[in-house]
């Protein structure tokens, strides 16, 4: 079986997920991660540092784990200011976080690959069916932030900020082995969409929410979600339009582990052969360029 196809347990781990209280698990999560009670704060942090020894303290503007008043700002912590290069030329497309990437390349069909025999479209992605068009010939790369990267989104291009959106939907992880299993995961699970002109056409950038995801906020809005809405529509979010952002500049920001979508709807930018799914890329990094 390859890699990209869902297994047994693939199917097992989406069916648990199923029975799982996932909004009651994500609000709790989102209540700790915000207390600073000491007892709370330090036990999360430490648990997490054992977990995930990867974690790279030095690079943090702030070193010392413990110093930080709350969970959540120890995980969604800044970076020094030389961490990251933001590499190539202005027209290249760079990393938005540091991650692995789940899939990248073009938009064939109208489709976005999601894993072998799992494709989902811009319109579903986007909750815009006008979307379709605009990136119909497009590129796209889906890149997933596992709990010990860092957990700030910045821009892959300079772009002006035309549309938000918050788009309900569920909560399921956003790991390897879910995406093989839930057809349309991307398209499924809650989200915020961001959308901008720039240089080289429209550029969307969608922030999954996953399991245990508490949060996800821009620096042009703050906190979108929670509420987790049930029921409800998709929201427009009217703050910050018209709002510039430079290449490299922070858009957001996950609590806990998550997804970005990066969609471009120009047919020039194209990705190099030396970069593929199951790849870690650092915020910054050159991911394609413009032919």
């Amino acid at each position: 079986m390859s890699p990209d196809e869902a297994g047994a347990s693939d199917r097992a781990f989406a069916l648990l997920q199923d029975l799982l209280p996932k909004q009651a698990l994500s609000k709790l999560m989102h209540r700790l991660a915000r207390s600073t009670n000491p007892l709370v704060r330090n036990t999360l942090i430490r648990s997490v540092l054992r977990s995930y020894p990867q974690i790279q303290m030095r690079d943090a503007r702030q070193p010392d784990p413990l110093a930080y008043p709350s969970f959540n700002a120890f995980f969604t912590r800044a970076l020094r200011a030389d961490a990251r290069v933001i590499e190539g030329e202005a027209g290249d497309l760079v990393s938005p976080v540091d991650g692995t990437i789940s899939q990248l390349g073009q938009v064939v069909a109208g489709q976005l690959l999601q894993a072998k025999g799992i494709h989902y479209s811009p319109a579903a992605l986007l909750a815009d069916e006008a979307a379709a068009a605009r990136y119909a010939d497009g590129a796209f790369a889906c890149i997933y932030l596992a709990p010990y990267n860092y957990h700030r989104i910045h821009m892959p291009l300079a772009g002006r900020l035309v549309a938000t959106r918050y788009v309900p939907g569920a909560l399921y992880s956003v790991n390897a082995a879910t995406a093989r299993a839930i057809p349309g995961l991307f398209a499924r699970n809650e989200r915020v969409v961001c959308e901008f002109d720039t240089a080289l056409g429209p550029l969307a950038m969608v922030l999954v929410g996953a399991l245990f995801v508490g949060s996800i906020e821009t620096v042009y809005a703050g906190e979108i979600n929670p509420p987790h809405a049930r029921g409800g529509g998709v929201r427009d979010v009217t703050e910050g339009l018209g709002t510039e952002l430079a290449r490299g500049a922070e858009l957001g920001r996950f609590n806990m582990g998550s997804t970005v979508v990066v969609l471009a709807g120009t047919p020039a930018i194209r990705f190099g052969s030396q970069q593929g799914p199951g790849d870690a890329v650092r915020m910054g990094q050159a991911l394609a360029r413009v032919q």
